[in-house]
């Protein structure tokens, strides 16, 4: 079968397993998402990673959260200069015409864009896009790399060390800062452990600690 009937053939078996599934359980909530608008209270950044789907983890319907997604889950610091601010522009639509009352920032565990800005790919003019955008985090690179680690933790603690920075990153927006001063808005951490599909959650001292699952851990 050539390539792209393949890919069309999947595209349809997928929608058509939707239509056959929770679309009947969700018809209404889809027929009043479309004619009443949408109303998230929840924002969620997380990666662009295959394996990582924010609204799977949280067991959210459709409407309930206003999704971005990019590499590495990075919120880039205010920058007024003119250009495509797509991450930014998503942040402004769910700060200022949503509404939102929480922004949530999810990294997770074995992170490519993460690994790539660890092998100096923020510092590399030829890594294109991706060099370009992981670049934002380079000092957090440096930050890392500074504490002289075991190998083996490097990479967690720049994922952790990555969110906290996104957090820092949503406060040099005014529109976030003083939503967050006047209560209306909070900022959350979260990390995502893929091979045990455990959530991490930041207290306010930014110090990530396990959600604890309420049913026993399957065999």
């Amino acid at each position: 079968m050539p390539l792209r009937a393949y890919w069309k053939a999947k595209l349809e078996s997928g929608y058509h397993g939707f239509r056959e599934g929770d679309y009947i359980k969700q018809k209404r909530l889809y027929e009043n998402l479309g004619t009443k608008g949408q109303h998230p209270k929840i924002m969620l950044i997380a990666c662009s990673d295959s394996r990582v789907d924010p609204t799977d983890i949280f067991n959210a319907y459709p409407g309930e959260m206003f999704v971005v997604r990019n590499v590495a889950n990075i919120v880039p610091p205010l920058d007024a200069t003119s250009g495509y601010h797509g991450t930014s522009a998503a942040i402004e639509y769910a700060v200022k015409n949503l509404e939102v009352q929480e922004i949530v920032v999810m990294g997770h565990e074995s992170c490519g864009g993460i690994q790539g800005c660890l092998n100096g790919m923020g510092h590399d003019p030829e890594a294109g896009y991706v060099g370009k955008w992981v670049s934002i985090i380079n000092d957090v690179r440096e930050r890392v790399l500074a504490r002289n680690l075991p190998e083996e933790e490097i990479q967690l603690e720049m994922e952790l060390e990555g969110v906290r920075q996104s957090l820092e990153n949503l406060m040099t927006f005014p529109f976030v800062r003083e939503a967050v001063e006047a209560k209306k808005l909070v900022l959350q951490g979260a990390y995502f452990s893929i091979i045990q599909a455990r959530l991490m959650l930041a207290n306010p001292d930014g110090e990530f600690e396990i959600v604890e699952p309420r049913l026993p851990e399957p065999l």
